[in-house]
């Protein structure tokens, strides 16, 4: 067999395995290039544009390229959020407005707790003497030095001499008390009688007798009393007065000796 047929015939032989060998080599790198660089999506043609206005003009390439680079999400640009501080743009603070008109009344709110003490103030000033009737304690004693004989109409019996006036609720020169304090007060008139003469004498509630101190006519003289609780309203009088001179009677006293007595005083005050 020549040379040259023999030769053809071995190539014919080893071209079909690297063939083979060829594809495979191929479909390998194929996989490899797959996995690496993943297949992008076909990019979308926009539609053409018509170039008959200003408007509908056709964008610029940068324009262009800066649309298909924030569309793609590969290309995409990061957003940026700007942040202004609001106390750089605060300005001056403005003048106080008119008042407003005042709303509704709310309804009252629980009482609060109490608060602390505060410091003790000054002393005031002395008030001015209070009302004489608001007085619950009462109570006089006064005597006669002088001798009383009975004339021909009743007569006061005055006294000369002041043991005790409490508040000057006795008068000295008319000789009666007048109550200033309504209430219950005990009263006594003690007297001396005179020798040969009688004694008769009316303790007075304002123009009424309501005790009688009597003695009858006698050697010797002898002192007499008389007691008794009275229930005052404000403005009664006690008194005591002698009797005229249908019988001759009299009381004794002497200047240097007091035998003549008249007392009285609040028991019990009708308001407390």
């Amino acid at each position: 067999m020549p040379q040259g047929k023999t030769t053809s015939l071995n190539w014919s032989k080893m071209r079909v395995p690297l063939l083979l060998l060829l594809a495979s080599s191929l479909h390998a790198t194929r996989l490899l290039g797959e996995k690496a660089f993943p297949k992008r999506e076909a990019r979308k043609v926009s539609s053409c544009v018509r170039c008959c206005g200003p408007a509908e003009q056709p964008s610029s390439i940068t324009a262009s390229r800066y649309t298909r680079m924030t569309s793609d999400s590969v290309y995409a640009m990061p957003r940026i959020q700007p942040t202004i501080n609001i106390t750089i743009l605060k300005g001056e603070k403005g003048e106080m407005g008119e008042r407003g008109i005042s709303g509704l009344e709310g309804k009252a709110g629980e009482r609060g707790l109490r608060g602390h003490s505060g410091q003790k103030g000054q002393k005031g000033h002395i008030g001015l003497p209070g009302n004489s009737c608001k007085q619950h304690y009462v109570a006089f004693s006064v005597g006669r030095r002088k001798p009383l004989h009975s004339s021909d109409y009743y007569q006061h019996v005055t006294f000369d001499t002041e043991f005790v006036n409490l508040y000057k609720h006795f008068n000295m020169f008319t000789g009666k008390f007048f109550c200033y304090v309504p209430g219950i007060y005990f009263f006594n008139l003690n007297v001396h009688t005179w020798n040969y003469k009688e004694t008769y004498l009316h303790i007075m509630k304002n123009d009424n007798e309501v005790a009688i101190l009597y003695s009858q006519p006698s050697e010797r003289s002898i002192m007499q009393s008389q007691s008794l609780m009275l229930d005052l309203h404000e403005g009664d009088e006690v008194w005591v007065r002698m009797f005229k001179r249908e019988r001759e009677n009299g009381i004794y006293s002497e200047e240097s000796d007091i035998y003549i007595t008249f007392n009285g005083h609040l028991i019990k005050p009708a308001v407390e």
